[in-house]
């Protein structure tokens, strides 16, 4: 699944080809996503693109004078670059021509992602709405994850990944953050001190930030070909790496699952 850096990585990587782009033609080839694409959003056609933020997980595509659209890529979607005139591949639902020779199209095998056409602040979006705080900003803090996690028996990696602690820290994310911090996974929430919340906010920017420079590495091909942006593979210290001895202290790294998803830690080096 397309995670925060990947979803940055997408909004890099599109911009410069859409920006200040009056869309001229709005394709649908499928409709049924996780929500239907909206009906009527072809009135969006004619309306300059003026930019691409991210909220989480969504890009908001800001129009001139009729809103946002949001996409969201779910468990296996993309944005790809391409003319028009090149054939669609199968499990292209939804394309934006910007040009003669310039077309965004949204591929999902799954359909779990989302087009939709947001008029209003998209911010009171029910999608948007309760969001936490973006890991990258000051509003993510300390103090804000200790508040967050003073109460709770739950344990750390889950509370990382709710996203109304804080949003982006998926899966993948979450286990390499805690590595680094030198935190178990497994402990309590409302049992870690301050100064290893401190440290595990450190980690979790520096891990993100580390993520979104890997995949601009990729942003060529990236926008250019099959839409694959890099995933972080080559530096990951614990993810996907069970059985497997710990980069740092040679102990194996164990597995479990925790909130219906595989979690990763070296039990020697997390505490």
């Amino acid at each position: 699944m397309p995670e925060l850096p990947e979803v940055e990585t997408t909004r890099l990587g599109v911009l410069p080809h859409v920006k200040e782009k009056t869309i001229r033609e709005l394709i649908v080839r499928r409709r049924d996503l996780r929500q239907p694409v909206t009906r009527g959003i072809s009135a969006i056609e004619g309306k300059t693109i003026l930019g691409v933020k991210r909220r989480s997980k969504y890009l908001l595509f800001e129009l001139n004078g009729a809103g946002h659209l949001l996409v969201h890529l779910g468990m296996s979607g993309s944005l790809r670059v391409t003319k028009p005139a090149d054939e669609w591949r199968k499990h292209d639902h939804v394309g934006i021509t910007v040009s003669k020779s310039k077309q965004l199209r949204f591929h999902d095998p799954r359909r779990f992602g989302l087009v939709l056409w947001i008029q209003g602040d998209p911010m009171e979006h029910p999608l948007l709405k309760h969001l936490g705080p973006e890991p990258l900003s000051d509003d993510f803090s300390v103090d804000t994850l200790k508040a967050a996690c003073a109460k709770r028996s739950a344990a750390i990696k889950l509370v990382i990944m709710d996203a109304k602690v804080v949003v982006g820290v998926g899966n993948i994310y979450a286990s390499e953050s805690l590595f680094r911090a030198g935190i178990s996974p497994r402990i309590a929430a409302k049992r870690l001190s301050k100064p290893k919340l401190a440290k595990l906010v450190e980690v979790i920017r520096k891990v993100l930030t580390e993520s979104i420079e890997e995949g601009g590495t990729t942003l060529r091909d990236f926008v250019n070909s099959e839409g694959n942006p890099g995933y972080f593979k080559q530096r990951l210290f614990v993810y996907g790496r069970e059985g497997e001895p710990c980069r740092m202290c040679k102990a194996p790294i164990k597995q479990a699952v925790m909130g219906q998803r595989a979690t990763y830690w070296c039990s020697a080096c997390q505490r």
